[in-house]
């Protein structure tokens, strides 16, 4: 109590003795003092800020045609479903013409649209519709690297004007000394799909850089012609109506430069890891290709570029969501630098994929989850991902049993919660025999014996819609990739009859995101055990969300006095498919039992 309300106390209460007024007086006062602040002001946040952002995996998602190969069209078909499973905006893996070397990773026309997904007309009319439902649409861009049979490197390959030096492009040190007939590559760099970065052309007579496969030519950044292009792409597509892009592959843009190195590309330092011989990945260190602080630089650009465009055209915020696997210091990067310059509107944070697994604890839970949160800058907004068509998927690199407090976990954090499609369901990863494999990575680092090391086909495969011939993707006798196993155990027809199923508990999930206490609280996460962490969002005059998650093989006691804010009685929201709890018990007792995997949203009163 302040100074001057402790006198005005003091002198009401000696005039208690005077009558009734005086000491209605002095309640007056001391009620004035206890009244509970008003709700805090909150603003409207920019549609991004808080999103569920579902990713499409194209040629996986939807067939409409029977060919075996999803497409635009099957895609329009289920647009339905994100608005049923509470998604604000959808990223498409590329869909622009392409070989196909890498799935749409290595891309021949950077302004049409590849013919097995469908036309332009197909496009328009996907944007369209999205856009009628409230759907945002991104597109991914891939500014790294072009389709050796794109014009761009046809061109530079015969040295046409303007084209030299759109590739990275160097002469041979001689020839090998034990072949007279190989010339010596440039440097010892090493593919990220293994083998040499360098690819010798007969025609041009030098090698060209790739870092990833042979024929996914890496552009010359240094080139200011190249970078005008990159922005010409990305305005053709935001004229067309795209709300954003997902930037692909962004560590390899820069590789050292030849005049800080005697005219020369140096050699990356070795690992030592003798595992490894000189044509695998990991035989050396990426000193020189990998993370070079130029790269920021034309994030920064990219990112004065869309702001311009919103200012000259208006509309909502155009986005950039940058990919990048690096260490945590290089990645906060991509939001901007210390000097005040802005980047990305996020870097993916694929923490949950590079640092958890089924082996981890509740602590290394917040441990990652907290790094992130702690090396941020300022104003960013957090993102969390869980799967993506790179890795394994996240049941499979889990828990099965885990499904439900990982998606939980997910769209309960702040920020922004990332979903790569069949997760929603539970989709796991299905099995991809060599003789289906086509991934370039599996076949190229792998053989019959290894390729599952490497493969991200399991990833890819199909969608589950229902139980029916290929999951009702297709109706083709034979799809690009085979259908996972358990297609009629996990599909998204029965979990929609199901009395409870991953599905319901996403579709809860999402709705609970609209609470204001998700979208503006406070958070508060701590492990109780090795097993089991917590999460508390909170928000003054609003009801408290209060997530607890067992991550272990076993059950675990769980004390709730321990909890940050939360007050008993507490009423189950959300339970995990397998709880015994619903939503709507009561709780209400000092401790409960958590079974392993086992995720509770409880809904308490505000703090």
């Amino acid at each position: 109590m302040s100074t001057a309300l402790k006198a005005a106390a003091i002198t009401i209460a000696a005039l208690a003795v005077l009558g009734g007024i005086a000491i209605g007086i002095t309640f007056a006062v001391l009620s004035a003092r206890d009244t509970p602040p008003p709700p805090p002001e909150l603003l409207p946040l920019d549609w991004w800020k808080h999103c569920v952002l579902y990713q499409i995996y194209p040629r996986s998602f939807k067939d409409s045609d029977g060919d075996g190969i999803g497409d635009l069209k099957g895609i329009i078909s289920e647009l339905e479903h994100f608005v049923d499973a509470g998604v604000d905006a959808i990223w498409m893996s590329p869909i622009f013409e392409s070989p196909m070397v890498d799935f749409g990773y290595d891309i021949s026309n950077f302004y049409d649209i590849h013919h097995e997904y469908g036309t332009m007309e197909d496009f328009e009319e996907l944007l369209k519709r999205a856009h009628v439902l409230g759907i945002k649409v991104l597109l991914d861009f891939v500014p790294n690297h072009a389709s050796t049979e794109s014009e761009y490197f046809i061109n530079s390959e015969k040295r046409v004007p303007g084209y030299e030096d759109y590739f990275v492009w160097a002469d041979s040190p001689g020839p090998d000394p034990n072949n007279a007939s190989i010339m010596r590559p440039p440097s010892n760099w090493v593919s990220q799909f293994g083998g040499s970065t360098w690819e010798w052309s007969n025609t041009r007579q030098q090698f060209y850089l790739h870092q990833f496969a042979v024929e996914q030519a890496d552009f010359n950044y240094r080139n200011p012609a190249v970078r005008n292009e990159m922005f010409k792409i990305m305005k053709f597509w935001l004229d067309k109506g795209a709300d954003g892009f997902r930037v692909d592959a962004l560590p390899y843009l820069i590789e050292a430069d030849p005049a800080d190195h005697n005219g020369t590309y140096p050699d990356d330092p070795l690992s030592g890891i003798i595992n490894f011989e000189p044509h695998q990945l990991g035989y050396t260190i990426p000193l020189y290709t990998k993370d070079l602080i130029e790269l920021y630089d034309i994030v920064y650009e990219w990112r004065e570029f869309v702001d311009r465009y919103l200012e000259d055209n208006g509309g909502d915020t155009r986005v950039l969501f940058s990919e990048g696997y690096a260490n945590v210091t290089m990645t906060m990067l991509y939001y901007g630098n210390e000097d005040g310059e802005t980047g990305a509107h996020f870097p993916f944070n694929f923490d949950f994929i590079t640092d958890l697994s089924a082996k981890s604890n509740a602590r290394d839970f917040v441990y990652v989850i907290l790094r992130w949160l702690t090396y941020m800058p300022h104003g960013g907004v957090p993102n969390w991902v869980f799967g993506n068509h790179d890795n394994n998927r996240m049941p499979t690199r889990f828990r099965h049993n885990m499904v439900d407090g990982l998606n939980a976990l997910n769209m309960l954090l702040p920020g922004v919660a990332v979903t790569y499609q069949g997760e929603e369901i539970g989709m796991r990863d299905g099995h991809v025999s060599w003789e289906d494999t086509v991934d370039v990575e599996a076949c190229n680092r792998g053989d019959e014996d290894t390729y599952q090391l490497y493969s991200r086909d399991p990833a890819r495969t199909p969608y589950h819609w229902n139980n029916s011939t290929n999951a009702g993707f297709s109706t083709g006798e034979k799809t690009w990739l085979p259908v996972a196993d358990d297609f009629k155990e996990i599909n998204l027809a029965k979990q929609k009859e199901d009395t409870r199923s991953h599905y319901k508990v996403y579709q809860s999930l999402t709705a609970l995101r609209k609470e204001k206490t998700l979208a503006y609280g406070e958070y508060d996460i701590r492990a109780l055990s090795d097993r089991t962490l917590y999460l508390v969002r909170s928000l003054r005059s609003y009801d408290t969300f209060v997530l607890l998650f067992n991550v272990g093989k076993v059950s675990d006691v769980i004390p709730l006095d321990r909890v940050a804010h939360l007050k008993l009685p507490a009423t189950v929201y959300i339970s995990s498919v397998h709880s015994t709890r619903i939503a709507g018990d009561i709780i209400n007792q000092e401790e409960i039992t958590l079974q392993a995997g086992e995720a509770l949203v409880l809904r308490t009163e505000p703090v």
